[in-house]
């Protein structure tokens, strides 16, 4: 499964749920979508899946999912950008590109005010769930890496520094620290 083909799965499930905002409802229908496929895809599901997440793991969306979630450990990190992931290839490239945009999605301007956090783990468990559920066997160990790039040494900042995340963050400190 090449990228393409993974994004059309997600965008599929969307398609396919009450609200395409339910991470949670994305990622188990992509899982059930998924789960009809030859085991051989949804093996290769779960490296795709880590590649494209592979693409997102920057130091400015980290820092923008530390204000988002008031906090980011290196797993809720992962969390944060499965629930990315599942709001479709448009929003995930547009926000991996400018982190700053996510204070123009309506979701995250409306959590600015009741605190809801943006994390879904089920995102990382799609190919492993359909996996489980085809095979009655846990994914192969070695079916995939998870690879990171090194992180921007320029973003290396105390993500508490409420000026350097205004200059850096301004939409998004608008919301959350302001």
């Amino acid at each position: 499964m090449n990228k393409q083909q993974f994004w059309r799965l997600i965008e599929a499930a969307r398609e396919q749920v009450p609200d395409p905002e339910d991470g949670e409802a994305v990622a188990d229908r992509a899982s059930e979508l998924l789960a009809a496929r030859p085991v051989e895809e949804i093996v290769a599901a779960q490296q795709t899946l880590w590649n494209v997440l592979g693409d997102s793991y920057t130091n400015p969306l980290w820092a923008a999912a530390y204000l988002i979630n008031g906090g980011c450990s290196d797993d809720g990190f992962d969390y944060f950008r499965g629930w990315l992931l599942s709001q479709g290839e448009e929003v995930y490239a547009r926000v991996v590109a400018a982190p700053d945009t996510l204070a123009e999605l309506p979701v995250v301007r409306a959590a600015s005010t009741n605190g809801m956090e943006f994390e879904c783990e089920s995102v990382l468990s799609i190919s492993w769930n359909a996996h489980l559920k085809v095979t009655g066997e846990e994914l192969p160990a070695d079916s995939f890496t998870i690879r990171h790039e090194e992180l921007d040494p320029a973003w290396n900042f105390d993500f508490d520094d409420r000026a350097e995340m205004r200059h850096r963050l301004p939409g998004l400190s608008a919301l959350y620290l302001d």
